[in-house]
């Protein structure tokens, strides 16, 4: 089971907590868990302007890639310093699998 990190994080160490509660509020609605449980965000790197989500979907086919793209911005916004841009990409490489599940995520989806 995948009990690392949820996910890479870079930057300003005062951001990191407040940043992952907030992808951890966007859920992936085909299987009611968390972005982050489901292993969907690779790295988040904030730098002095700008908070950068590298993350993917479990499929290319995903759809609802642009519902969840717009919740990340929308729980990002109000704990990101208004000064900053908030960029989410979406990326296929490497793929998304299900060993990058949380252990809490391969429990509910008994995996």
């Amino acid at each position: 089971m995948n009990e690392q990190p949820p996910f890479e994080y870079i930057g300003d160490e005062s951001l990191r907590e407040p940043i992952t509660r907030a992808l951890q509020k966007v859920v992936d609605p085909e299987v009611a868990l968390s972005i982050v449980d489901v292993g969907l965000i690779y790295t988040v790197t904030v730098t002095a302007d700008k908070v950068h989500v590298l993350m993917t979907m479990t499929s290319a086919a995903c759809p609802v890639t642009d519902v969840i793209i717009d919740d990340v911005q929308a729980e990002l916004d109000p704990v990101v310093p208004p000064e900053m841009k908030i960029e989410v990409e979406l990326c296929w490489n490497p793929p998304w699998t299900p060993e990058r599940m949380s252990g809490r995520a391969q429990r509910v989806m008994q995996w």
